[in-house]
């Protein structure tokens, strides 16, 4: 490719043209141009890729989700048919530990696999690919669907969503000395992209917590749809939607935009569709918009929290039973998704819900 084709030559070209663009708009075009975007191109997940998401962590973390789908189902009143949808299931590993888990508690949950019909919510090709390799050999063969305009609402649906609201981006306002403005990418006079800031064009609201001078606000068009959606969903069909992501719990300021290659955050303008973009969820935002449609919502636990309330210590305890050897390495794990100073704080978890009679699991008190 040359350095003219490539996605950062065709976004300065298109700059040039059109005026500065926002970071919602950037980071979309990053992710998913439909040749050069990071998800077109094969992203790497893992300890060899540029990120580790908590299914990768552990085994756990899977299993554990999988048992709470059990036990919303046993809620909802073991329905005879029903839908379990994962949003952007990543490479397939966490629903595979699920299925894991869910097949062998099969005796506290008889009729479950059969009532099932799992539906995946990928429009990655490559991602399809990874996901159809690692659910090969599961109990129940999966279908996918583009997004969740294709799920019916003529049985309930039970859905998970780890990881997706930080790929959903905002646009970002700065408060500045003289009032308000939106930091949009725009070009310098050597071609290269660069942040600036621009007069308000519309889409902003001032917010109603303090926000000092030089202090960023983000705002997520794409997250409070995808929380409406949810809520239409949920009290369309019925059933629970469960929600795990790193952001925060509160309206407040911060500047959340990250990219990551191997590891490592790197300038989100220097190489676009080469790293892995993300802006912390919003989850005021999303619960609010869920519950504009009438369904219910949760409050936000601490993932930590969550995985303590569904028993993470209690599974760790029986795969060191039966893997004295493993001991170690169970424990770290368990530090890594649980702990304050690891994924335990910065990662919540919370729920859209309906009927509003549904006690979902994790949140009996």
């Amino acid at each position: 490719m040359s350095a003219a084709d490539t996605l950062k030559a065709r976004l300065a070209r298109e700059i040039a043209l059109t005026g500065p663009m926002t970071v919602a708009d950037y980071v979309t075009r990053c992710l998913h141009d439909p040749r050069d975007g990071y998800y077109a191109s094969h992203p790497s997940l893992g300890e060899g890729g540029d990120f580790i998401t908590a299914p990768l962590v552990s085994q756990m973390f899977g299993e554990l989700i999988g048992l709470w789908a059990v036990e919303t189902w046993n809620r909802l009143g073991a329905p005879e048919r029903f839908r379990l949808v994962e949003v952007g299931p990543g490479d397939g590993t966490l629903m595979s530990d699920a299925l894991k888990a869910i097949t062998g508690a099969a005796r506290l949950a008889p009729g479950f696999l059969e009532a099932c019909d799992l539906i995946l919510i990928e429009p990655s090709a490559p991602l399809r690919d990874l996901q159809a390799k690692a659910l090969a050999g599961a109990d129940l063969s999966p279908r996918w669907a583009r997004d969740l305009g294709r799920i019916d609402t003529d049985a309930p649906v039970i859905l998970i969503a780890n990881e997706v609201l930080d790929c959903l981006p905002a646009r970002q306002f700065v408060r500045t000395e003289g009032g308000w403005a939106e930091r949009r990418i725009g070009v310098d006079e050597r071609g290269e992209l660069i942040f600036g800031l621009t007069a308000i064009t519309g889409g902003f609201a001032k917010p109603d917590f303090d926000v000092p001078p030089g202090g960023v606000v983000e705002i997520s068009e794409q997250q409070a749809i995808f929380g409406r959606e949810l809520g239409l969903l949920m009290k369309a069909a019925t059933g629970a939607a469960l929600l795990i992501d790193y952001g925060r719990a509160r309206p407040e300021a911060g500047d959340t935009l990250q990219a990551l290659y191997r590891h490592r955050k790197v300038d989100p303008l220097a190489d676009p569709g080469a790293a892995d973009l993300t802006q912390w969820a919003d989850f005021p935002l999303v619960m609010e918009a869920a519950v504009r449609t009438g369904a219910d919502v949760t409050g936000c636990l601490a993932q930590g929290d969550f995985l303590r309330r569904l028993g993470i210590e209690a599974r760790a305890q029986a795969l060191k039973a039966g893997r004295p050897s493993a001991a170690a390495v169970i424990d770290r794990q368990v530090h890594r998704l649980t702990a304050d100073d690891q994924m335990g704080t910065l990662f919540k978890a919370a729920a859209i819900f309906a009927p509003r009679t549904l006690v979902v699991p994790g949140w009996e008190v």
